[in-house]
């Protein structure tokens, strides 16, 4: 009898790693257009700390030359981390007017560590299509976005 209390609490041990292993894998993905239909439903859910796996912050903040936000020709400029997530969550700006729109995510092309994602951003009264590209790269086998770049 004790070895089956053994076996058994062996067993259960293994499940409940690789349930723990499971759950921190599941924060990545293998796949770059799986990482930003993740990153959508991270936003929707206003899930911060499962944005931050999916992104690569120190980029995004960097200035761009268009605000991935749509509809501005200002782009922002973002210096704490806390602000970039604020953005994406909530009443932010960038999520409140990406959910507006229809999103429509198209082609992937990858280029051996570096990938981009087609994201269209339709608007649903206008129909007026903003096209953008989610810049993505590879490391350790996952993906992460590090651009997210309005395509003139």
């Amino acid at each position: 009898m004790k070895r089956y209390g053994k076996l058994i609490n062996g067993l259960i041990f293994s499940i409940l790693l690789l349930a723990l292993v499971t759950a921190c894998e599941s924060k990545y993905s293998s796949d770059p257009k799986d990482t930003v239909i993740r990153l959508f439903g991270a936003m929707e859910r206003n899930d911060g700390p499962a944005i931050l796996p999916l992104i690569d912050v120190a980029q995004i903040m960097e200035r761009g030359t268009s605000d991935y936000a749509l509809q501005t020709d200002e782009p922002r400029v973002f210096h704490d981390p806390k602000d970039l997530l604020e953005d994406l969550t909530g009443e932010g700006l960038t999520k409140q007017r990406w959910f507006s729109m229809q999103r429509v995510i198209g082609n992937v092309e990858i280029l051996g560590d570096s990938a981009t994602v087609e994201v269209s951003f339709i608007n649903k009264t206008t129909n007026v299509q903003y096209f953008t590209k989610f810049g993505l790269f590879q490391k350790d086998g996952y993906w992460k976005i590090f651009t997210l770049t309005k395509v003139e």
